[in-house]
């Protein structure tokens, strides 16, 4: 399964018919083996991939962190927008040494090769674009803006995490787990570092120091 929905509900969805093709795959196999169950980490079990970078983007972090986000992403050695690039450029190669021109009327082969190669020249135009837009990230305010002004330009990320699906509420009303529980210690540790509670959190610090000083706390300065 993907590890992307554009809803919660697509997501419970697909987990259930995904759980019932390896029910009945294995019905059908009669090997009487154990089903396989792919198992999906939490973002925060690997913060440098691309899930976990997604989980870092937060809207409380820094330009320094965002900027840091988009180098590690389109870094040339193990970036994984590059990765990405070459690997469609392997698949691009691999339909070349396949093609066949005996046919001009009919050639589906040379039409994959094609979307192929402009996929390819799409993504490497996107890492050119990202190495502009780098610096431009850094440069940002690190203070949000009046959300008035946020409501002129629309919301491009349109689908969550797979695994914050559960919400903060499940876990957070959950009692504390004992160390030698890995469930329940991988959900305490998934609530703690999504971008929901990490807002909250924010959020819950910034309204304590209005109440008790009614100044907001001193930022120290920012370099890149």
């Amino acid at each position: 399964m993907p590890e992307f929905y554009p809803s919660i509900g697509e997501a419970v969805g697909a987990a259930m018919q995904h759980n019932i093709r390896l029910a009945q795959s294995s019905e059908t196999s009669g090997s009487g083996k154990p089903l396989q169950v792919r198992y999906l980490p939490h973002p925060s079990s690997d913060p440098y991939s691309v899930p976990g970078m997604i989980a870092r983007l937060t809207e409380t972090a820094t330009p320094d962190e965002v900027a840091g986000i988009i180098e590690e992403v389109n870094g040339a050695l193990v970036g994984t927008l590059p990765q990405l690039t070459e690997l469609v450029a392997a698949a691009a190669d691999w339909t070349r040494v396949r093609l066949a021109f005996d046919d001009p009327r009919h050639n589906p082969t040379f039409e994959t090769w094609t979307r192929l190669a402009a996929a390819h020249r799409m993504l490497r135009d996107v890492q050119e674009q990202l190495e502009i837009a780098e610096d431009g990230i850094a440069a940002c305010p690190a203070e949000l803006t009046d959300p008035r002004h946020h409501e002129m330009v629309n919301v491009l990320r349109t689908r969550e995490l797979l695994s914050d699906i559960l919400g903060t509420g499940a876990i957070a009303a959950a009692p504390t787990p004992a160390d030698g529980e890995p469930d329940a210690n991988r959900q305490r540790a998934a609530h703690a570092s999504s971008p929901n509670a990490a807002a909250q959190r924010t959020t819950s610090t910034a309204n304590s120091a209005e109440t008790s000083t009614g100044t907001p706390p001193p930022r120290a300065p920012r370099t890149r």
